[in-house]
């Protein structure tokens, strides 16, 4: 494959859920030449999951405006998202929208899934038998004994992870007993991968994002999140390992297990949705090659003309 120095401009349009990326990507887009110019590599690791749609707020294909959107439906819900292997695929992305000679935009909120794709980051391999070592330690012991081989091994890990996220301390420890060495040294981010990315963070006002968080978390209830998430049910969504811990589709299922109801549901999800909207913000904010633009006068047009002014034709 070729070099990353081969992919040319990138743009980056990331931010806090609800704030208006894919309205201002779309616009983006369609101001530089739409579908013959640009195609849009998703940055949402629940995007990934063919199915969960009204969960993730995913653009339909009807509302893409004929712009290609990849890294989008590739993975079924008894499948994990990996970070590792996004990277690996959104790079050969890149690569094929440079060669076809259009310009990639990446969009989405998960901030570790930008940073693998932008970022020179290192993401070292997995090994299945040592996986299952850890996983059986944690079956037989519990977490208290890989907590406090990661707190001798690995102590910048041990306080960085929440010691909740049984999944990030065993992928912790993985790695640690793979390379012999730690694990957190190895992200380092901000460093860019290619030689030609402009990076612009949505933001609205808090009371704006709060109204639009609220509404969408409504809207996703009203329009058939439970009834997408049993069909989801019925296609293994409970035994996978990472989409049925998504926003949205863990209040949905207390909703179909009778724990709560529609409404309490769609409040469950307003408040997940802020606490990861606040801490999508706190990532993004910490980049400092973050341009941010505000969206809250709704001016989506006269924004996504200020960033083709900004990055030039």
């Amino acid at each position: 494959m070729a070099g990353p120095e081969s992919v040319g401009p990138v743009i980056a349009i990331v931010g806090p859920t609800a704030s208006g990326k894919t309205a201002l990507s779309l616009e983006l887009a369609a101001l530089m030449g739409g579908a013959d110019a640009v195609e849009i590599v998703s940055a949402d690791a629940m995007q990934l999951y063919r199915g969960m749609d009204i969960g993730t707020a995913k653009v339909l294909p009807a509302d893409r405006r004929g712009i290609r959107h990849r890294q989008i439906d590739v993975l079924d819900v008894t499948q994990e998202a990996s970070v590792a292997a996004y990277q690996r695929h959104a790079r050969a992305d890149l690569q094929a929208i440079a060669a076809a000679g259009r310009t990639p935009l990446v969009v989405g909120g998960s901030g570790l899934y930008v940073s693998g794709l932008l970022d020179r980051l290192d993401f070292p391999g997995r090994d299945p038998a040592v996986r299952e070592q850890l996983e059986d330690l944690y079956a037989r012991e519990g977490a208290a004994p890989l907590l406090a081989e990661l707190a001798e091994k690995d102590p910048r890990a041990h306080r960085a992870i929440h010691h909740g996220n049984v999944r990030r301390v065993i992928r912790a420890l993985e790695v640690v007993r793979l390379t012999g060495g730690p694990y957190t040294p190895r992200f380092p981010r901000h460093t860019s991968f290619y030689p030609n990315v402009s990076v612009f963070a949505t933001t609205r006002r808090t009371d704006l994002l709060d109204q639009a968080i609220r509404a969408r978390a409504e809207r996703m209830v009203d329009d058939g999140l439970i009834e997408e998430t049993r069909a989801l049910l019925d296609r293994g969504l409970a035994q996978g390992p990472t989409a049925p811990r998504a926003t949205g589709y863990s209040q949905a299922i207390a909703v179909i297990e009778g724990r709560l109801d529609r409404r309490e549901a769609a409040q469950a999800i307003a408040q997940a949705t802020r606490r990861l909207a606040k801490k999508q913000t706190t990532w993004f904010t910490a980049d400092p090659r973050v341009r941010w633009i505000d969206l809250s006068d709704g001016d989506v047009c006269g924004a996504a003309t200020r960033i083709l002014d900004t990055v030039g034709p």
